[in-house]
């Protein structure tokens, strides 16, 4: 995931008292990256997981969770995830490692069409593994022998018998899939020249960050999450518009989507990354409410 929108002061004379309310912002450009943005697999580097009896319980849950969906894979038949939600994994860290490696499921077979696209070979599973935030390579093998296991996935990719290495994507049949292909673009189709959606964001130092108090800027929204290799090297292009254009009345307002993808960074983390990348602009926590209305 990552995302920015560049949302522009709405020029026009005052309005009567009355409908000073609407939107202040209209949405100029939107800029979408998803799973589909990466780097090269010797520059993915996979954060460590925080200290303590939390992130241990949580890689246990994890793996837990791979562990019985490996173990329970029938050949032509589908997952049920909703079974497993309500029947298998009750506890609150199993259900929360289900629902990262739902979402990491939908995300992946863009992620192989564009890489194969852009390099001209599939990832590894180690680079799929870095890239979702996924415990190990075994961890991805998983989730795509769950989709070689479906029925109603279509049949994308091929793999080496032994490795289990992927040695090739179908870029066209991913890309018609509207699950896989379409669905990520269209949901953000069409912004340009609408009003933005209000928001308000609590940011790493526990203050607010609403819209409502931007209204006299040029903000760019930027959605991303900690580990995540392009927004790393794009931080300081963000930090050098901040630092050159501040002034002229613009600002960038970064929301960290950690949290909603259920990553195991801590505050910690994304404080140390603030420091080390001398960050100028806010950093909020990116909201389910907030995604929704963006899409």
């Amino acid at each position: 995931m990552k995302r920015a929108f560049f949302l522009s002061r709405l020029e026009r004379p005052s309005p009567p008292s009355r409908y000073r309310a609407a939107p202040a912002f209209l949405v100029t450009a939107v800029l979408f990256t998803s799973s589909s943005w990466f780097a090269r697999s010797s520059a993915l580097t996979a954060a460590p997981a925080p200290p303590g009896g939390v992130a241990v319980e949580e890689a246990d849950a994890e793996a837990r969770v791979l562990d019985y969906i490996r173990d329970h894979l029938q050949p032509g038949q589908p997952l049920l995830v909703s079974e497993l939600y309500s029947k298998v994994f009750t506890q609150p860290a199993e259900r929360k490692a289900l629902d990262k490696l739902y979402n990491a499921f939908f995300r992946i077979p863009l992620f192989l069409a564009d890489y194969q696209e852009k390099f001209g070979s599939p990832p590894t599973l180690k680079t799929i593994a870095q890239q979702f935030d996924l415990r190990s390579p075994q961890a991805a093998d998983v989730l795509l022998r769950v989709m070689e296991s479906d029925p109603r996935v279509p049949r994308f990719l091929t793999r080496d018998s032994m490795s289990g290495e992927i040695t090739q994507v179908d870029i066209a049949m991913v890309r018609s899939d509207p699950r896989f292909g379409d669905a990520a673009t269209s949901r953000l189709s069409g912004w340009e020249g609408k009003p933005a959606p209000e928001f308000k964001l609590t940011g790493l130092d526990g203050r607010d960050v609403a819209s409502a108090g931007l209204r006299h800027k040029v903000v760019l929204l930027y959605v991303w999450f900690t580990g995540c290799p392009p927004c790393v090297k794009e931080t300081p292009e963000l930090v050098k518009l901040e630092r050159e254009f501040q002034d002229r009345g613009f600002t960038v307002v970064g929301a960290n989507a950690d949290r909603l993808l259920n990553l195991n960074y801590s505050n910690q983390d994304r404080e140390r990354y603030v420091q080390k990348q001398g960050i100028n602009f806010p950093i909020v926590h990116w909201t389910k409410e907030s995604d929704a209305a963006y899409g």
